[in-house]
C-alpha cells in the first residue's frame, strides 16, 4: 500500500471554476462532467461546486456569477425623466383648469356660462383639477399614507367628476322635457332632483373605499423581481378585489353618462353641450376599459406611469371637450356669447 500525498486529477474533464456548476454525463465515469454556468440570480463561489446557490431577494449575481451583489432602490421619482414628464403634464393641466375657473368666474353673467349651470360647471372644474392634482400622490417616494391617499383621492375625485356630469345630462334632458305636457316631469325638474345625484354617486363610492380600508388597506410594498438590478418601490393595491370594484363603479357611472348624452344628443347645444357631450364621455370610458388590460400587463414603475397616464388622459379629455369650446366663444366670439345669439340656436 502506498500513501499518495495528492489527489489525482481526472483526465476526463477540467475543474469547473467559480460561477459554474458540475452536471454529470450520464453513462460515463463519476470523474466525468461538463462545466454548467450558473442560471440568472444564482452564483456559485467554489471550484467544482455541486449545485448553484440563489442569491437573496435584494441582491443579483454579478456578470461572472461568482457573487451577489446589492440591488439599487428606486421607484417613480421626480427626478426620473417619466415621472418628471408627467408631474410636468400634470401641473400645465392644473394651472390650465385654474385659468378655466377664473375665466368661468369672471364672466360668470355672460349668457352662455349662465345656460350651462354655473353650480354645475364650478364643481365640475374643482373636480376636475383635483384629479390633475392627485396624481403627483403617485410620483415620488411612497409611503403608506401616500398609498392610501393616492388611491382614495383618485376614486373619490373622480367619481365628483363623472357624477356631475350625469348631474349636467340629467338637468337637460328635464328641463326639455319640462316642456312637454305632463306633471311628472315637471315636479321633478321643480323639485330639484338632479341636485341629489352628485351626493348619493359620491357616497357610494365612500362607502366601497371605506370597506376597502376597512379589510385591507393600500401599503407599501417592495418589487424584487421585475428589475434585475434594482428593487422598486410601490404601493401595493390591498385587497384586488376593492380596486376592480371602485373602477367597475366608476365605469358604471362613465356608462351611466353616455347613456344620458345619447339621449340628448339632438337636443340644442347651446345648453346642454350635446355637440361634444356624447364624445367626452366616450373619451373617458375608452381611457379605463384600455387601462386595465394594459395595468395587467406591465410590471414595476411603469404600472404606476400607466395609473398616472390614465388619470391625466381621461381628465384632460373632460377638461377639453367640456370648457375649452365655451373659452373660445367667451375670449375670442363675444358676438356669440349673447342671450339673441342662445335664442337664435334654440
Amino acid at each position: 500500500f502506498l500513501y499518495c500525498p495528492h489527489t489525482p486529477q481526472s483526465v476526463c474533464a477540467q475543474s469547473c471554476g467559480p460561477g459554474f456548476w458540475k452536471v454529470l454525463q450520464e453513462e460515463r465515469p463519476v470523474c466525468c462532467f461538463s462545466c454548467v454556468f450558473c442560471p440568472e440570480q444564482y452564483i456559485s463561489n467554489q471550484t467544482d461546486q455541486q449545485v448553484c446557490i440563489p442569491c437573496p431577494s435584494q441582491e443579483y449575481p454579478n456578470p461572472e456569477r461568482n457573487y451577489c451583489l446589492p440591488k439599487t432602490v428606486t421607484f417613480l421619482s421626480f427626478e426620473d425623466p417619466l415621472g418628471m414628464a408627467l408631474a410636468c403634464t400634470a401641473l400645465f393641466l392644473s394651472v390650465s383648469t385654474t385659468a378655466v375657473l377664473g375665466i368661468f368666474l369672471k364672466h360668470r353673467e355672460s349668457a352662455i356660462v349662465k345656460a350651462n349651470n354655473r353650480t354645475f360647471s364650478y364643481i365640475l372644474l374643482i373636480s376636475i383639477l383635483f384629479c390633475f392634482l392627485c396624481s403627483f400622490f403617485f410620483i415620488g417616494h411612497p409611503n403608506n399614507v401616500s398609498c392610501i391617499l393616492q388611491q382614495i383621492t383618485f376614486a373619490l375625485v373622480f367619481t365628483l367628476a363623472i357624477s356631475t356630469v350625469l348631474a349636467k345630462t340629467i338637468t337637460v334632458i328635464l328641463a326639455f322635457r319640462v316642456m312637454k305636457p305632463g306633471r311628472t316631469m315637471r315636479r321633478l325638474f321643480v323639485s330639484g332632483i338632479y341636485n341629489v345625484v352628485i351626493p348619493i354617486c359620491v357616497l357610494i363610492q365612500l362607502i366601497l373605499s371605506g370597506v376597502w380600508l376597512g379589510t385591507s388597506p393600500p401599503h407599501i410594498d417592495t418589487d424584487a423581481h421585475s428589475e434585475h438590478a434594482q428593487v422598486i418601490i410601490l404601493c401595493n393595491k390591498g385587497s384586488v378585489t376593492a380596486f376592480y370594484c371602485v373602477l367597475a363603479y366608476l365605469g358604471t357611472l362613465a356608462l351611466g353618462s353616455f347613456t344620458m348624452a345619447f339621449l340628448v344628443r339632438n337636443l340644442p347645444d347651446t345648453f346642454n353641450e350635446a355637440k361634444f357631450l356624447t364624445f367626452r364621455i366616450l373619451v373617458f370610458f375608452s381611457v379605463w376599459v384600455i387601462f386595465i388590460p394594459v395595468y395587467q400587463s406591465t410590471k414595476g414603475k411603469a404600472v404606476v406611469s400607466v395609473e398616472v397616464f390614465s388619470i391625466l388622459a381621461s381628465s384632460a379629455g373632460l377638461l377639453g371637450c367640456i370648457f375649452f369650446p365655451k373659452c373660445y366663444i367667451v375670449l375670442l366670439r363675444p358676438d356669440k356669447n349673447s342671450l339673441r345669439c342662445i335664442k337664435n340656436k334654440t
